[in-house]
């Protein structure tokens, strides 16, 4: 099996944050690949990461980062591959791993989620893949239809919920 997908951390202790994507990748049954890379402190290894990516199949790239929030932005500027920034609540309630990663100069796109969600990163890896792969864009559409079940489902039950001066 060969990865499609990267999911980059700036360390381990994000992992409870950036799982989500990898739950949702596997969920899909993209294959994927994990890492801890410190666009601080791995500079050299982070640059052998995005300017080999594309040789070893990589199609997207899901980097989550927090506190100045490099990570995101260093690997977009060394790679063609579409990057998705997570910013993760580290400091300053993730404001400044937003501006960070949202905060690019022109040329090197970050695609930027909200904060700790990285769910919403895999699932816009996910509509990206899917643009090319019927398999994924089926599995996609059936996960939508799922989503929006449920809310129909939930307004339904908040139907059948009584209160005095409740009208609906």
């Amino acid at each position: 099996m060969k990865a499609r997908a990267s999911i980059i951390m700036g360390s381990t202790s994000d992992l409870k944050i950036m799982e989500k994507a990898a739950k949702l990748l596997d969920e899909f049954e993209i294959p994927f690949e994990i890492h801890a890379l410190s666009a601080h402190r791995t500079p050299k290894e982070v640059e052998d990461f995005a300017l080999h990516a594309e040789k070893r199949g990589i199609e997207i790239i899901i980097a989550g980062a927090g506190m100045a929030a490099h990570l995101p932005g260093v690997i977009a500027s060394m790679t063609t591959l579409p990057v998705i920034g997570v910013p993760i609540e580290a400091s300053l309630n993730g404001m400044d791993a937003l501006f960070s990663i949202v905060q690019m100069p022109p040329g090197i796109p970050v695609a930027t989620v909200g904060i700790n969600a990285a769910q919403n990163a895999a699932i816009l890896a996910v509509q990206i893949l899917a643009l090319k792969d019927e398999k994924i864009n089926s599995k996609l559409k059936l996960y939508k239809e799922n989503m929006k079940q449920k809310i129909v489902e939930a307004n339904n039950q908040l139907k059948e919920i009584k209160y005095t001066y409740k009208t609906n």
